[in-house]
């Protein structure tokens, strides 16, 4: 839905701008692997501002963190309800009771517990990946055969005033956002300093291309008047492409609506786990109500938590806006982000891992881009933003007194339960089929010891 956005903000110069929102994700990316290699502990950057800054400023961030999660899950249901009436009109209660179906299918899928999550996260994976191919490739055939028409897609090139470059770099890096959910689990990860940093590098290069190929392809096929007026460009783009074939049209425009609308359930169901996640770390900690910890009786999944996440994102996103929520979200992220820039600085300087200059240059300029991000974001989105920061002062106040939930440690984040967890989850996702040829490449053809072994009892 980026792609819209920015293009009816500046027209086909976006494409300029999710160049600029990528390099400055990874540089960010960059920060938090830092961090994770130093310090790889449940919690991400709420645990490195704690190690560093003390409880009441590690609290700070988690809780922006947690803020700004639960405005991206309100996002996907405002974005799956558009791509959903590009091919059904809906009445305005039809559409609030689809937001409410697709947040009672994440949550339903969370609570049975993460294997159910992971699987049907797995399952959307796949799914959304075969039509955003499709479309990628016939978009590309499209291009090769009618250059003059792609010409003049991108032509004028930049429209819209200068001023709008600030708000499309906040709508379009959202897009990006999400690797900073990747550094939740670190204790769940072996070898958490070398395949953290790998991972989210590795990720965040493919990412880069693949926003790229997607967004010239879409602005080289469909006109800009068009693009920056539809609310499922996706949609509009497939069936300009396959329009060229009799009766293609209409088919490839479902192929990849159904597509979009699974890529949007697939995000959220991700965003759902981290989020819940990290609402639960900070249970544990004692800084949030014991009922974000609370595990259900027969799934031992955080219900109750899972459930006050899932139904406050249901009333934002019926109430709110996609831009007001997009914005309120970067706001709150790249709070999180200078606070990971500057705990990547303190914790080199604490920990003297020697990462020489890079530990320095990645985290000040994860720093500047931070602080650039903030001040793109319109005002009355940053009030809203800092009065939900200020309402977890009091809760900060009422909770920390408190002991931590010492049983509650045990049982999850004991180097046992981790190690455990992460054995079992290599069958479970879609890692299982890299989990045996690793196993077969790394540990038999180098002939390289396995860390530690899990043996069924």
């Amino acid at each position: 839905m980026a792609a819209a956005l920015g293009a009816k903000l500046l027209g086909p110069a976006s494409i300029l701008i999710w160049l600029l929102a990528g390099l400055i994700a990874i540089v960010i990316a960059l920060s938090f692997s830092h961090c994770a290699a130093i310090l790889p502990r449940v919690g991400g950057p709420y645990v490195y501002t704690k190690d560093v800054a003390g409880p009441f400023k590690g609290f700070l961030v988690g809780w922006s963190l947690l803020l700004a999660e639960w405005f991206s899950l309100a996002v996907f249901p405002v974005a799956f309800t558009q791509y959903f009436l590009s091919f059904l009109p809906l009445s305005t209660t039809d559409q609030v009771l689809l937001k409410g179906l697709f947040i009672g299918i994440i949550f339903l899928t969370n609570v049975v517990g993460v294997e159910m999550a992971g699987k049907f996260n797995d399952l959307l994976t796949v799914g959304k990946l075969g039509p955003l191919l499709l479309l990628t490739a016939a978009g590309l055939a499209f291009i090769v055969f009618h250059p003059q028409v792609t010409l003049a897609r991108f032509q004028p090139f930049f429209v819209g005033d200068p001023a709008n470059i600030g708000q499309a770099l906040v709508l379009i890096f959202w897009a990006y956002a999400g690797f900073e959910l990747s550094t939740l689990p670190a204790d769940e990860i072996q070898d958490a300093r070398r395949t953290i940093p790998r991972a989210i590098a590795a990720g965040m290069f493919i990412v880069i291309a693949f926003y790229l190929t997607t967004n010239f392809v879409i602005i080289a096929n469909v006109d800009q008047k068009a693009l920056s007026s539809s609310p499922a460009p996706l949609t509009v783009a497939a069936a300009n492409i396959f329009g060229v074939l009799p009766g293609l049209a209409s088919l490839g425009a479902l192929i990849i609506a159904v597509g979009a609308l699974i890529s949007i359930m697939g995000a959220d169901e991700s965003g759902t786990i981290g989020t819940s996640r990290l609402a639960f770390a900070m249970s544990i900690d004692g800084l949030l109500p014991r009922a974000f910890s609370r595990l259900h009786t027969t799934f031992h999944t955080p219900y109750i938590g899972l459930a006050l996440i899932c139904s406050t994102a249901f009333v934002a996103s019926v109430i709110g806006t996609l831009s007001d929520l997009i914005n309120s979200s970067v706001f709150l992220l790249s709070f999180t982000y200078l606070a990971t820039g500057v705990s990547a600085i303190l914790l080199e300087r604490k920990y003297r891992v020697g990462l020489g200059r890079r530990g320095i240059v990645v985290p000040a300029l994860t720093i500047a881009f931070s602080a650039l991000l903030m001040t793109q974001v319109g005002l009355r989105q940053i009030a809203i933003s800092l009065v939900l920061m200020g309402v977890g002062v009091p809760l900060y106040a009422f909770f920390s007194p408190k002991s931590e939930l010492a049983e509650l440690k045990a049982q999850f984040l004991s180097t046992d339960a981790i190690l455990e967890r992460a054995y079992h989850q290599g069958d479970t996702f879609l890692a299982h089929a890299i989990q045996h040829f690793d196993v077969w490449f790394v540990y038999r053809i180098k002939h390289i010891q396995r860390a530690w072994n899990v043996h069924e009892s």
